[in-house]
């Protein structure tokens, strides 16, 4: 696993225009921090992702990266604040994953 996105994220109380309207113009492109990376087990384990971004109201999005995803069958079990975890079918191969949340 590797990716990891590190954009900026601005003091309420020093933030200026400029640095504002830079960030806002990133999001506006697709900038957005709102994804990460897992390993999905063989054997069918379920898997806790620790990310402060996640809530119970998110929607998580997960994308595959090899055709083994989709003998995994994941799909998410349970949200909350700050974690989730990943249902799976019993598999005799793990893959890597990105997710994706929003909200």
């Amino acid at each position: 696993m590797g990716k990891t996105a590190n954009f900026r994220i601005l003091n309420p109380v020093t933030a200026t225009t400029r640095m504002v309207a830079e960030v806002l113009n990133g999001a506006m492109n697709g900038k957005m921090n709102c994804h990460g990376e897992v390993t999905l087990p063989s054997g069918g384990a379920d898997v806790t992702v620790t990310d402060p971004r996640a809530s119970k109201e998110s929607v998580i999005l997960l994308e595959p990266h090899t055709s083994n995803y989709y003998h995994h069958n994941p799909y998410i079990k349970t949200k909350n604040d700050g974690s989730f975890v990943i249902g799976q079918a019993n598999n005799g191969q793990s893959t890597d994953i990105s997710y994706v949340i929003i909200g």
